[in-house]
């Protein structure tokens, strides 16, 4: 006991008593779109192969409560590596301006200024690769997909000059080659590494290495799945073997996270090929999925192991967030306590220094969405819909209990009232969900069957464009944009994935009617998983059509054009073209 009490008041005082070449290593492993129970060492599903996942969670601790600060990509991301609720900051949902977070002071580069070397790897999707090196990261290897990374040094561990790398490596694993090559170049001093693996996300596209794991019968998204996760899995075993060699094991904090739940698209149907549509991965016994504040969009898989100073072999059942890594850092790193964050420093209480739950309450919002938990229960608010579940009895968030603890709905919405005032914006955004989500509620909280074709037939393209936040119709001579959202705070966009036109070309859109006049478009190249941050531009023009240049020299294969004001939209045509010659043109007139 007395040898407990001594290695507790040791880790109390690590991070300030220790030099600076001895404070811990930090590597923190995001996942993406990876349902909470897809690790091994959940135990919940037999056809995973995480050996080394499993014993990361055996050697340390594994969070049965773990969440993510959004149900969604890019918020996600930005609340992670700013310590602070991306709300706070405008970063509300994959749409929102980036301002906000470019205008933060990131962990990495708090880091920085504590002697640590600092490396992004893998997904960032918060802009621009060749900006990343601008939040704080000295080295960068920036791939998500088969197209070339943007990279400061080489995967051999050589110096190289900023620029692309195209290695025909698969990407989860230069992405893991490209961490081991971290450790060999920054193993002498104390380094942060944050490695985000763009997996299990769609597009799917594991090659027979992977994919020969998993034989035998089961839909073939999932096999996809399962092999891009144990392609992780065989890099989070490269990267606790280049530790061991370099006698780093007992000197390194590993954390081990997903971004947000997996995207099941209600019917989990197992299309063919990788493209959009349910990823493979598994939520189930949580309810909802990805863009859902229910236990399926925000509760992920959460490790977190530290050979040496924090006891193996743990399962720990109190919530914790993504947000605590941030602090955690800090505090290890001799920072101290940074009083914007709004997580906390998990280490004493996985050590067994401090009892108790580390939050009293956690909160979010994404969209017309919000939540709080506070110990066992939780409200969450879709719109004008409200329920509150006991987590403890029904983790599941199958029971709504709202009518049997009206006292306790209204103690937590008033706390959550109170949280969402100091966002920005502040407060509730909106009383109605959009029919995206307003049907997987339906669904998933209220019981109601969601008819497939019936699904299927509300999704149904206008000559391949969809719409997000509202309906479209094809109607005298025009394409018109329905909202549905209530207060329009998040306009509709229509999308295509069906273009086929290689860049650099004009896109031109010819409006009958729009009360703004301010239209942007995002376009995804061949091979990215999703919309990069920098690739946007605004259309301008006078008279009767509005016209942006696409400079990208790829072939373009989605686009997503937006509508600072979507009531009230009508559009005659859209077009791409290059020197008045048309590549691929819709015309909505009768």
């Amino acid at each position: 006991m007395r040898l407990f009490s001594l290695i507790i008041v040791t880790i109390s005082f690590v991070s300030f008593s220790l030099p600076a070449a001895e404070k811990p290593n930090i590597i923190l492993i995001f996942t993406d779109d990876h349902g909470w129970p897809d690790i091994g060492a959940a135990g919940i599903y037999d056809d995973l192969k995480t050996p080394h996942l499993d014993q990361l969670a055996a050697d340390g601790v594994r969070c049965t409560n773990g969440y993510v600060t959004a149900p969604q990509c890019v918020p996600s991301r930005g609340g992670l590596l700013a310590g602070r609720d991306q709300s706070r900051f405008g970063l509300e949902t994959n749409g929102s301006s980036l301002d906000g977070f470019n205008a933060e002071e990131t962990i990495p580069e708090r880091l920085q200024t504590a002697g640590y070397q600092t490396g992004q790897i893998g997904k960032w999707h918060l802009g621009p690769s060749q900006e990343i090196a601008d939040h704080g990261f000295d080295e960068v290897y920036a791939r998500n997909s088969a197209r070339p990374a943007f990279a400061t040094y080489g995967l051999d561990g050589s110096d190289r000059e900023p620029g692309m790398d195209a290695t025909k490596m698969y990407h989860l694993d230069a992405c893991s080659a490209a961490a081991t090559a971290f450790i060999d170049r920054h193993g002498d001093n104390p380094f942060f590494l944050y490695l985000a693996y763009r997996a299990p996300h769609v597009p799917l596209d594991a090659p027979d290495k992977y994919l020969k794991r998993f034989p035998g019968e089961m839909p073939e998204r999932r096999r996809q799945a399962l092999a891009m996760i144990s392609a992780m899995d065989d890099g989070v075993g490269a990267i606790r073997k280049k530790l061991e060699e370099k006698n780093l094991t007992e000197k390194t904090l590993i954390f081990f996270i997903g971004d947000n739940g997996a995207p099941l698209k209600i019917h989990k149907i197992d299309a063919p090929g990788g493209g959009p549509g349910w990823d493979g991965s598994l939520n189930k016994p949580m309810n909802g999925e990805k863009g859902m504040l229910s236990e399926g969009g925000i509760r992920v898989p959460f490790v977190a192991a530290w050979p040496g100073r924090i006891p193996g072999g743990q399962v720990y059942d109190e919530p914790v967030i993504s947000l605590d890594v941030a602090a955690t850092a800090a505090a290890l790193s001799g920072l101290g306590e940074v009083e914007i964050f709004d997580g906390v420093n998990l280490v004493p209480y996985f050590s067994g220094e401090k009892a108790g739950s580390p939050h009293e309450r956690l909160f979010w919002r994404w969209s017309t969405q919000s939540a709080i938990r506070e110990g066992k229960w939780k409200l969450l608010r879709g719109g004008s819909r409200e329920y509150l579940f006991d987590l403890e009895a029904d983790p599941g968030e199958k029971t709504n209990r709202i009518a049997e603890h009206p006292a306790i709905a209204g103690r937590l919405r008033n706390h959550l009232k109170g949280w969402t005032d100091e966002l920005n914006p502040p407060g509730f955004l909106g009383d109605q969900l959009t029919e995206v989500w307003d049907r997987y509620f339906d669904f998933y909280f209220d019981g109601k069957p969601v008819d497939r074709a019936a699904a299927k037939s509300k999704a149904e393209a206008v000559q391949g464009w969809l719409i997000r936040n509202g309906q479209l119709r094809q109607r005298n001579g025009a394409l018109h944009l329905i909202d549905s959202n209530g207060k329009q705070r998040f306009a509709p966009f229509i999308a295509n994935s069906r273009v086929k036109a290689k860049g650099p070309f004009s896109i031109v859109v010819e409006p009958i009617e729009m009360p703004r006049r301010e239209v942007s478009v995002q376009w995804r190249e061949d091979g990215q998983g999703d919309f990069p941050g920098g690739q946007v531009v605004a259309l301008t023009g006078e008279g009767g059509v509005l016209r942006g240049e696409i400079s990208s020299k790829e072939k373009i294969v989605h686009l997503r054009v937006r509508f600072a004001d979507g009531t009230n939209v009508a559009l005659r045509s859209i077009r791409l073209e290059r020197k008045s010659k048309v590549l691929q043109a819709w015309n909505f007139t009768d």
